[in-house]
């Protein structure tokens, strides 16, 4: 402090150390779009050409999309942040196969519009743009979006929660687990192996770009909830490792609840966010009339966070505790 400075009482404020790294949004999204490939060749691999045009066509729209938008609203360019393209690979990912390109057209131009840029862009939007445009498309084109074709054969055939809730567990016998581990079976492009998805989620812990509390809470609370009606009458209801495997539990779990924006910060918070997701999804598999749960389960507990981390925020240092 100089002399005119100790004469006036002018402060100088300067930035404390900080942890300096070189992670940034871009990385990250590229890093989790990298952890998706497994899953993404997997789809390709069994479903064929008509999966990699969904792939393909909700990736370019939803970047091309992205620029145009803030292009209007003099916004600063993002498009190739990784964020757009995030955001299109997951929404091609939880669609079926065959999906009409004029409908993953419509989904990829509301993710990023209604689902992301309505509300000011990345790191504003308060649900998981992905899973908005879902389930918009399941409501708005519900016989398009359950119709499911068989891996590599490509007959048409129902996937094994669709087998489940309409003929019930006596129709399950010619599926077994680890049909569904490695994917086997019908369904979303993205969801049908959950080998695949599980070296993708590895390869994002080992980068620390998520930490294991969102999935393992998920999906655990999803075992115990569902494994409680097994154990009480397993002639009706599926074991816990069928509805672990089956739809996109791990696909949501490991790859759209642990979205930064849209969950708690807090480790306590990622628990209670966890268990609230397996929760929900728990009730409408087994006791709602739909087969599955996982993306109205994220998108109301994306309504949560805010609230959870409110309640879950630690103290402050040096915060005193108020007495009566």
């Amino acid at each position: 402090m100089n002399e005119e400075q100790e004469s006036t009482g002018e402060l100088i404020l300067s930035c404390g150390p900080h942890i300096s790294t070189i992670t940034n949004i871009p990385k990250v999204m590229y890093g989790v779009i990298l952890a998706l490939i497994p899953a993404t060749f997997t789809g390709i691999y069994l479903f064929g050409w008509s999966a990699l045009k969904v792939v393909v066509i909700s990736m370019l729209v939803a970047v091309l999309t992205e620029g145009v938008i803030q292009w209007i609203l003099g916004r600063q360019m993002s498009m190739w942040d990784g964020s757009a393209a995030l955001t299109g690979l997951l929404l091609a990912l939880n669609l079926p196969p065959r999906s009409p390109w004029w409908m993953v057209l419509v989904g990829a131009v509301f993710a990023i519009i209604i689902g992301k840029q309505i509300y000011g862009g990345l790191g504003h939007n308060p649900f998981n743009p992905a899973l908005v445009a879902r389930v918009v498309l399941v409501v708005s084109w519900p016989v398009q979006m359950t119709r499911w074709i068989a891996p590599l054969d490509g007959v048409s055939t129902a996937t094994p929660l669709g087998i489940l809730k309409s003929d019930g567990i006596a129709k399950l016998g010619g599926i077994r687990l680890f049909d569904l581990f490695i994917g086997k079976t019908g369904g979303c492009i993205g969801e049908v192996s959950a080998l695949a998805l599980l070296i993708g989620f590895l390869f994002l812990l080992w980068k620390g770009y998520v930490t294991w509390h969102i999935p393992v809470a998920y999906m655990g609370t999803v075992c115990v909830f569902t494994g409680v009606f097994w154990l009480v009458n397993p002639q009706r209801y599926a074991n816990p490792a069928f509805h672990l495997l089956a739809g996109g539990l791990v696909l949501g779990a490991c790859f759209m609840a642990t979205d930064y924006v849209t969950s708690p910060i807090t480790v306590k918070g990622k628990i209670i966010f966890g268990i609230g997701c397996g929760i929900i999804t728990g009730v409408i598999r087994i006791l709602g009339s739909y087969p599955e749960g996982v993306s109205f389960s994220i998108l109301l507990m994306n309504a949560a966070a805010p609230l959870i981390d409110q309640y879950t925020r630690p103290k402050r240092y040096g915060r005193l505790k108020k007495h009566a």
